[in-house]
């Protein structure tokens, strides 16, 4: 069985990720940020055996170090990571943009280096849930400078990692789930285009499926699924 980390899966997306991976066979490790959330405990409930539920916090070294010990303990070998904790304010300013960046940016870095000795003897994928929003090229969105900047910071720190890693075998999945109605802003929404668990099925595809070229990094777009005109 192969086994997988899955950051930020209290609920939304990350939970629904958690499920389905769990559906399907894998050993999960869910990063739980918020204790008193019961969702996840309730799926435990359903996979006792292959659901591990790991207290993490990507904005804090201590507790990221802290999860990879609860890991280590269960296993030596971790397949893929799926950096999927994210924040949205929906307003900005300089406190707000530095939380931003310690959680969508930094938070997938610090995350990727704890867990790259477990990395190293599985299957050796890194997922990085990004956005349309962080390609410079597309941004449109005036309103939302801490948010994007996160998540160009993080397209570009993902483009670094590949080409440092993608010698030692590390394939990688950088991931745009669309417009989903999620709790990114702390509370569900209740505009966008998917529903969390329909963006994750497509997602679990692109994390555990090959691709034509890995020797290539580009964002892999829930609309190319859903929206194919």
């Amino acid at each position: 069985m192969k086994h997988v980390l899955i950051t930020g899966a209290d609920r939304g997306v990350g939970f629904a990720l958690a499920e389905v991976f769990s559906k399907n066979g894998y050993i999960v490790y869910a990063g739980q940020f918020m204790p008193d959330w019961p969702e996840l405990e309730n799926l435990k409930e359903r996979f006792p055996e292959t659901l591990h539920i790991i207290p993490l916090d990507v904005g804090n070294d201590v507790s990221v170090k802290e999860a990879v010990k609860l890991v280590s303990a269960k296993t030596d070998c971790l397949d893929i990571l799926i950096n999927c904790a994210g924040i949205f304010y929906q307003e900005d300013n300089r406190e707000r943009f530095l939380h931003t960046v310690q959680v969508n940016t930094f938070g997938s870095l610090r995350t990727i280096e704890a867990f790259y000795p477990l990395m190293q003897k599985g299957q050796k994928r890194i997922c990085n849930f990004s956005s349309e929003a962080g390609v410079i090229a597309l941004s449109t969105r005036p309103d939302t400078f801490t948010y994007t900047s996160s998540k160009a910071a993080l397209n570009m720190a993902s483009q670094m990692l590949f080409q440092k890693l993608r010698p030692e075998g590390f394939t990688f999945r950088l991931y745009h789930p669309g417009w989903v109605r999620s709790y990114m802003s702390g509370v569900k929404a209740t505009e966008g285009h998917f529903e969390p668990e329909e963006t994750a099925l497509v997602a679990f595809k692109q994390f555990t499926g090959d691709i034509p070229c890995e020797d290539v990094l580009m964002i892999q777009d829930v609309y190319n699924r859903f929206w194919p005109f």
